[in-house]
C-alpha cells in the first residue's frame, strides 16, 4: 500500500465510524420496536454520509466541497421531502415539542434526540455542515462569509429568543387552546411547510443583506440553542499541528462561521468553538496540511471569533 493509499484510508476512518454508528442505531431500533423502517432510515443517512465523505476525500481540493454538498442534498432533501412532505411528519422544532408533549416517539423526536441533542456529544455540529435542509439551500448563495466578520454577540442572542418563542407558542396552543398534535395529518404538513417557508423567507434575504450565507445560522436559527450546549463536549473536533502552521490565516478567512482557528492552534487546543460546523473548508484550504478531524475528549468555553 502506497502512502497515498494510506492517506485516503485515514480520511475515511471517521466516515466509517459515523456510518457504523448510524447502522447500529437503525438495527437496535428495529429489534426493539419491530420497525424495519429504522434500518432503512438510519442506514440511508449513515451510508450517504460515508459516500459523501468519500467523494470529499477523493476529489481535488477545489472540488472537495461538492462531496459535502452531495451529502447535504441527499440527507436534507430526504428528511424534508420524504419524512416530512410524504409521511406528513412535522420536522420543525415545534413538531418536536408537540410530539414530546403528546408522548409520541415520532420520527421528529428521534431526529432531534439523535442529530441535535445526543449526536453533538459525538459528531459536534456536523448536522449543520453536512445535513441541514435549510443550509443546503443557503450554501448555494454567493457569500461564504462576510469578510468584515460577524455582528456583535448580542445579535446571536436572537437565536435563543427564537427558541423561546417557538416553545412558548407550542405551550400556549397546548395548554391554553387544547391543541393536540395529529400525527400523519395534513395539519402536520401545514406546520412543516409554514415553518420552512418562514425560515427560507428570512434566511435568504438576510444572507444577501449581510453578505453571509450562514447569517441565519449565526443569528436566528433556534436549533443552535440546543446544539451549542452539547457541542461543548463533542468528541469530534478540528485539530491543528502547530509545527506545520505558518499562521497564514487562510483557514480564518474561509471559515463560514468566523472562527479564529489559528488562535486555537497557537494555544495548543483543538477548535473548541461551538460555532464550528465541521464543514472542513479550513482543512481543504490549508496548504501545509496542518488541520485535520480528530477524536478526543476536551471542553472549553472559549469562543474565539472574528467580529466587526
Amino acid at each position: 500500500m502506497t502512502s497515498k493509499d494510506k492517506i485516503k484510508y485515514s480520511a475515511l476512518r471517521t466516515p466509517l465510524i459515523i456510518m457504523g454508528i448510524f447502522w447500529i442505531i437503525g438495527i437496535v431500533l428495529w429489534q426493539t420496536t419491530n420497525g424495519i423502517f429504522y434500518v432503512f432510515n438510519f442506514g440511508y443517512i449513515g451510508t450517504t454520509i460515508f459516500i459523501g465523505s468519500g467523494l470529499h476525500s477523493a476529489l481535488p481540493k477545489k472540488k472537495k466541497e461538492w462531496g459535502r454538498r452531495f451529502t447535504q442534498l441527499l440527507i436534507g432533501g430526504y428528511i424534508l421531502v420524504f419524512v416530512g412532505l410524504v409521511y406528513f411528519e412535522n420536522m420543525q422544532i415545534e413538531g418536536f415539542f408537540f410530539y414530546l408533549l403528546a408522548g409520541f416517539i415520532a420520527g421528529s423526536v428521534l431526529h432531534y434526540l439523535i442529530a441535535k441533542i445526543v449526536g453533538p456529544f459525538i459528531f459536534n455540529r456536523a448536522w449543520c455542515g453536512w445535513c441541514c435542509w435549510t443550509a443546503m439551500i443557503l450554501d448555494f448563495l454567493p457569500y461564504y462569509r462576510n469578510k468584515k466578520g460577524r455582528l456583535p454577540t448580542k445579535w446571536g442572542n436572537l437565536r435563543y429568543i427564537h427558541f423561546a418563542l417557538s416553545l412558548a407558542l407550542v405551550l400556549t396552543l397546548w395548554f391554553g387552546f387544547d391543541y393536540r398534535v395529529q400525527s400523519g395529518s395534513a395539519t402536520e404538513l401545514y406546520w412543516l411547510i409554514g415553518g420552512n417557508a418562514l425560515y427560507y423567507i428570512t434566511a435568504i434575504p438576510l444572507a444577501f443583506i449581510l453578505k453571509d450565507n450562514r447569517a441565519f445560522c449565526k443569528y436566528l436559527c433556534p436549533i443552535t440553542a440546543v446544539l451549542k450546549v452539547t457541542s461543548h463536549f463533542a468528541m469530534l473536533k478540528i485539530a491543528g499541528d502547530i509545527d506545520k502552521c505558518n499562521d497564514c490565516g487562510a483557514c480564518n478567512k474561509i471559515c463560514p462561521m468566523d472562527i479564529r482557528i489559528t488562535d486555537y492552534i497557537k494555544n495548543g487546543q483543538r477548535v473548541l468553538s461551538t460555532e464550528c460546523i465541521i464543514c472542513e473548508l479550513c482543512i481543504n484550504v490549508c496548504s501545509r496540511a496542518a488541520l485535520k478531524l480528530n477524536w478526543g475528549f476536551d471542553y472549553g468555553k472559549q469562543e474565539l471569533l472574528n467580529k466587526k
